[in-house]
Formats: structure tokens, C-alpha cells, sequence
């Protein structure tokens, strides 16, 4: 029932870090290398995913955050994408021990409905859950180049991100179907306003899965600071690691001593 999680970096700033659907804590070694002399980070591979792959915890926000809670210090989270819902849920719910947010291409609410034009299209991720149990590769492989699209290089970005994958084995079948559900059922933007920790909202400009305007209306209404970078789309910190890097540093500012 143990998470798999990488400490990496030797800075005095503690950061932890959470992945996206599919993937795994390894994503994300251009950031690590970016901040390693300013972060000691904590890199979790999700429930079911990477070397989590046999933890067996639900992956449910509330769960995996308690989780990660017992095993890191106080700290501020980075989620990236489906990663976003568990440090947005820990960050609302255990303010001491998430210190500040940062949420990486991530929103509230990740579908489109009547009330919400920013999401993505519901019958898309709908439709991934039904391919996954027909054709579970080219599932992955059609929600990477998603990810990959809008990057000013997209196929060095689908390279990349189509090499991370299945670095640490495949993830299961029932954690991905799992994350799906999270996807199309979460919905945060009532406790907004809620949040009492600092938070920034780092999008990509050319971001086709998470839409800025999400972002924007996000950071809004919990008084966050919203950063867009240009040329990078649902996966920055991989050709856009440096700036991400500098998007963090007034939310580390802003933590208190």
C-alpha cells in the first residue's frame, strides 16, 4: 500500500510533484533538473502508475493525498493535469500541510458542460474510456499526441512524452479507467473561493486538453497568480522547463518562513 516517491534536488525549498493520467513522476526530470539547486522535490508516481503500480490505494484525490501527506513534509504541491485534482483537493483540505499550489495545466473541473465553456470536450474523454477497453495502446498513444499538440515542436514533445510512458511498466488497466472517472466527474470550482494557501496557475498558451481562460478563471476567483507561457501546450515542463521554473518563484515567495 506504499506510494513510490522519488527525492530528488538538495534546495531548502521542499516541492512536491504529481503527474497526469498515464504517466509517471519520471516526467518531469527536466523540471527536477531545473530546480534541483533551489528544491529538494518530492516526485510521487501515482497509485497504479510507474513503480505505484502495485501500492494498491484507490486513486481517489482523498485518499492519495492523505497518503502523500504522511510521507512528505510541509510543502507546496505541483499538479500537473489529472494531478491537479489531488493538490487542489489536499491543498483545500489540509492547508498545513499543503503550504502553497501550484496547479500545472490544471483546473477544477476538466470537461466541458452548460456552465463551464473552458473544459475539454466530455464526449472525447468519454470516448477514451470506452477505447481503453478495446485498444488500450492506441488509446495512449492518441491521448499523448493531445498532449503533444500545440508545443511549438509537437512531435519531439509526443517523442518524448510516447518514450516516459512505459519507462516504469504500463499502468493498469483499473487506474486508468479510474483517472478517467476522476476527469469526467470532478468539480472543485465551488470551493474556489475556499482556498487559504497561495496559488499559481501555470498554462500553456497553445494548451489543447486545458484551456488558459480555465486557468485565468481559476486563479481568479481564489485570488491566485496566473502565468501563461507562450509555445507550450499541455506539457510545458518539457520544452519549457526553465520558465515554469521561474512562473513558481513568487508562490515561493509568498509561503511563509
Amino acid at each position: 500500500m506504499t506510494l513510490h516517491i522519488d527525492k530528488l534536488g538538495h534546495g531548502p525549498q521542499p516541492l512536491v510533484l504529481l503527474h497526469g493520467w498515464a504517466m509517471h513522476g519520471g516526467v518531469f526530470a527536466p523540471l527536477v533538473e531545473a530546480l534541483a539547486a533551489q528544491c529538494t522535490l518530492y516526485v510521487v508516481d501515482l497509485p497504479g502508475h510507474g513503480h505505484s503500480r502495485a501500492c494498491g490505494l484507490p486513486l481517489e484525490p482523498h485518499t492519495i493525498a492523505g497518503a502523500i501527506a504522511a510521507a512528505t513534509p510541509p510543502a507546496p504541491w505541483l499538479g500537473w493535469s489529472l494531478g491537479g485534482l489531488v493538490a487542489l483537493t489536499a491543498a483545500l483540505d489540509m492547508p498545513t500541510q499543503v503550504r502553497g499550489l501550484a496547479m500545472l495545466c490544471a483546473t477544477p473541473r476538466f470537461v466541458r458542460g452548460a456552465d463551464w465553456p473552458h473544459g475539454s470536450d466530455a464526449a472525447l474523454v468519454h470516448q477514451l474510456a470506452i477505447d481503453l477497453e478495446t485498444d488500450y495502446h492506441a488509446t495512449l498513444e492518441r491521448f499523448l499526441a493531445l498532449e503533444a499538440m500545440g508545443s511549438n515542436d509537437p512531435k519531439a514533445e509526443l517523442r518524448r512524452l510516447r518514450a516516459e510512458a512505459f519507462e516504469r511498466g504500463e499502468p493498469e488497466l483499473r487506474v486508468l479507467q479510474e483517472g478517467i472517472g476522476l476527469l469526467e466527474g470532478s468539480d472543485l470550482r465551488t470551493r474556489l473561493p475556499q482556498l487559504a494557501v497561495p496559488s499559481t496557475w501555470i498554462a500553456g498558451r497553445r494548451d489543447r486538453l486545458v484551456p488558459p481562460a480555465a486557468m485565468a478563471w481559476s486563479a481568479e476567483r481564489c485570488g491566485g497568480h496566473f502565468v501563461e507561457i507562450p509555445g507550450a501546450g499541455h506539457a510545458p515542463f518539457i520544452g519549457h522547463a526553465d520558465a515554469v521554473a521561474e512562473a513558481l518563484q513568487p508562490l515561493f515567495a509568498d509561503i511563509p518562513a
